[in-house]
């Protein structure tokens, strides 16, 4: 802590990237190497102090002293200070157990009720096109007289149903926490509370034998990062009122989560995927702004009012459509309209927030932020060694690794403004970001020099090793 009451964590030191050395085999290994070049984890201990400041982007922290937690040294990366804070972190192994009978949360019911909806507007429509079909044709004409009279009518009659919906929206919207955006919110937290402990428990179940123990490396490496996270950004009411607790989960898969309640689940996958401390930070960053952000209940809340307002255009498919078979392929392309122009383009606008969210939790953690474009830059590159294929960004609920690494890059100047302004220590060595591009161009130019002795000739039709971010 300095005089400011600003958290200081020296990640600086003098970066170099473990995950590329110039060797092109080192891209093929780069998964297993990333634990192993990221962190070593000693036996020794440091005391935990208690400060107390006041600063304009940084966190206060009042802990008790004498607590101890291990320390954290970072091989390649420089070292942690050992005046590292205490955090408020809880370790949690046992199973809860189910409590006593109460009704379900609003949510659930909800996703439990949706296809029998769905059932209803089928059977409905389906009823409309079977009464039509019955109706003698001089009934159909004396209907159809009886709707042009009455035009003003039906549109008045539709035209308050659309009111009433618009009334509903804008009477539902509220500000996103941090970013101040609109949102339509249709759930409250208290619902997704209980949803989300239903959800641990499933995962605990799920997962309960690959769970690392408190005294693997791994474990207390995400754990002191939480940690840091929360303790640094204690400012924002949001993260101060979640008790953070954590999992390590011994699975090959570069993923990690954070439920809504502060259950952060880490694979050892990622552990793996990193080159370093401050591109783990961000991405626990990143996790920890869709809880606090409030993106699951967000993203329940959408899609709950379209599925409700798709119930309408269901029906009026299967009433309209002269076979059932018309129906179902009009019923799954509504479903696919609904899913590429609203779903998926509103979880990459959740996905975006939550990078430029995390990306100020980072700042103010003291993290080199630079280094967080360079772990898609990282991803991407790794899926273009192993031959995953490319699809385009508006078929996945995420933006892809180029543009997100680009946004992230804009997105850093900002976040190098925050970290100034709480104090933290200047970030020595060079940009990680331009470490990463010499070593690629190294690599082009090691992989055309293998290439040269096989051909005394170029042959112009065949296509050069195109790598992203060159």
């Amino acid at each position: 802590f300095n005089r400011d009451g600003c958290q200081r964590l020296d990640l600086s030191g003098n970066a170099r990237n473990c995950f590329l050395t110039g060797n092109p085999d080192s891209y093929r290994n780069f998964t297993g190497r990333g634990l192993r070049c990221l962190l070593d984890v000693p036996n020794t201990e440091v005391s935990r102090n208690a400060h107390h400041g006041s600063g304009r982007f940084c966190s206060q922290s009042s802990q008790p002293p004498g607590e101890k937690i291990p320390s954290l040294q970072i091989s390649s990366m420089g070292q942690l200070p050992h005046d590292f804070p205490a955090w408020n972190i809880q370790t949690i192994r046992s199973f809860h157990t189910s409590p006593s009978l109460q009704a379900a949360p609003v949510p659930l019911f909800w996703i439990i009720a949706k296809p029998a909806q769905k059932l209803f507007a089928i059977i409905l429509g389906r009823s409309i096109r079977k009464w039509w079909k019955a109706l003698p044709p001089n009934k159909r004409e004396l209907f159809k007289e009886s709707a042009r009279k009455n035009k003003w009518k039906i549109l008045l009659g539709v035209s308050s149903l659309g009111v009433v919906f618009v009334m509903f929206y804008f009477t539902h919207l509220e500000e996103t926490p941090i970013t101040g955006r609109a949102r339509l919110m249709v759930f409250g937290k208290e619902h997704f509370r209980e949803l989300s402990q239903m959800e641990y428990d499933m995962w605990m179940e799920l997962f309960k034998n690959q769970m690392l123990p408190e005294t693997d490396a791994g474990y207390q490496v995400v754990e002191t990062i939480v940690g840091h996270l929360s303790e640094s950004n204690k400012d924002v009411p949001e993260v101060s009122a979640l008790k953070w607790v954590i999992h390590v989960v011994d699975e090959p898969a570069v993923n990690a989560f954070v439920l809504p309640n502060g259950q952060v689940f880490v694979f050892t996958g990622l552990l793996d995927a990193v080159s370093d401390i401050h591109q783990l930070s961000f991405i626990l960053g990143h996790e920890i702004a869709h809880a606090v952000l409030e993106h699951a209940a967000e993203k329940a809340s959408l899609v709950h009012f379209l599925d409700f307002l798709s119930l309408i255009f269901l029906t009026m498919i299967w009433a309209i459509c002269p076979r059932d078979s018309l129906a179902v392929v009009g019923q799954w392309i509504q479903s696919k309209l609904q899913e590429f122009m609203f779903d998926r383009p509103y979880s990459r606008t959740l996905e975006a927030e939550a990078d430029k969210v995390g990306l100020q939790f980072a700042a103010k953690a003291c993290v080199d932020v630079r280094a967080s474009s360079v772990f898609w830059q990282q991803m991407e590159l790794a899926e273009t060694i192993e031959g995953q294929p490319k699809l385009p960004e508006w078929l996945s609920t995420h933006p892809s690794h180029e543009n997100r690494a680009e946004h992230l890059d804009r997105l850093i100047p900002e976040a190098l403004k925050i970290r100034e302004s709480c104090n933290c220590p200047s970030l020595s060595g060079p940009d990680p970001r331009l470490i990463f591009r010499l070593n690629m161009q190294r690599l082009l130019e090691l992989a055309e020099g293998r290439e040269a002795p096989n051909s005394t000739k170029q042959d112009p039709s065949k296509p050069k090793l195109d790598f992203p971010h060159t």
